[in-house]
């Protein structure tokens, strides 16, 4: 591991990752940044609604007080509250987001009384190696750029046994026909392939829901 990725989480300060754009194709981090770099500022009231299903998706990880956790590509910090909420204050709180308008976003609506923010790329996290108890990611799964690595990278940052959520407010049908596309065999997100994808990322999928409400896919850290 390289120095940077050994620094202890209650030493972070700043700042934040979303990857991806709301088309499963977009990976890229300069492109991930460019278009939400342009859409932070009224992102939260484009989806006023996803309030409810964030705080379930949390309510049902398990999270307990005094929990380490990380919201891997935060955006502008709508789990924050639910997190800090399940972990109390005696637990640490970390939203790490690689689009700077959507942590400044996030600033504005106070959600860093929740949590630190970083700046920093879920590829190359600055985290020590199990720093953390779990990991809650909404809308990332499908836009990381290497997947397998991407989530090897998360497994790093958890310790043996801690937990992984995937997370999206709505499912995989009804995201599909927001953006007019249609569902395919080779959607990373269908359990099919999402179990074996964990797998080999040192994750074990536990639980599995896709419903037009929410898509939800619970994991433990095997290795």
């Amino acid at each position: 591991m390289s120095e940077d990725r050994t620094q202890d989480h209650t030493q972070d300060q700043s700042g934040g990752k979303r990857r991806g754009r709301p088309q499963d194709q977009t990976r890229d981090r300069g492109h991930v940044q460019e278009f939400f770099g342009a859409r932070a500022a009224g992102w939260d009231r484009k989806f006023p609604g996803d309030g409810h299903a964030f705080a379930t998706a949390v309510g049902e990880f398990g999270l307990r007080p005094g929990d380490r956790v990380l919201d891997a590509g935060c955006g502008t910090g709508r789990a924050l509250t639910a997190l800090r909420a399940a972990v109390g204050p005696s637990g640490t709180v970390l939203g790490a987001d690689v689009t700077p308008q959507m942590l400044a976003a996030a600033l504005e609506a106070g959600r860093d009384a929740e949590g630190a923010l970083l700046l920093a790329d879920v590829a190359r996290l600055p985290l020590r190696d199990g720093a953390l108890d779990a990991v809650f990611a909404a809308g990332l799964i499908a836009h990381l750029p290497d997947p397998g690595a991407n989530l090897r990278e998360l497994a790093r940052v958890v310790r043996p046994g801690g937990r992984l959520a995937l997370f999206h407010p709505i499912g995989r049908a009804a995201l599909a026909a927001r953006h007019g596309r249609e569902l395919t065999p080779d959607d990373m997100r269908a359990k099919p392939n999402l179990g074996p994808l964990l797998a080999g990322s040192g994750w074990q999928m536990t639980s599995y829901a896709d419903e037009d409400t929410r898509f939800l896919a619970l994991a433990v850290r095997t290795l």
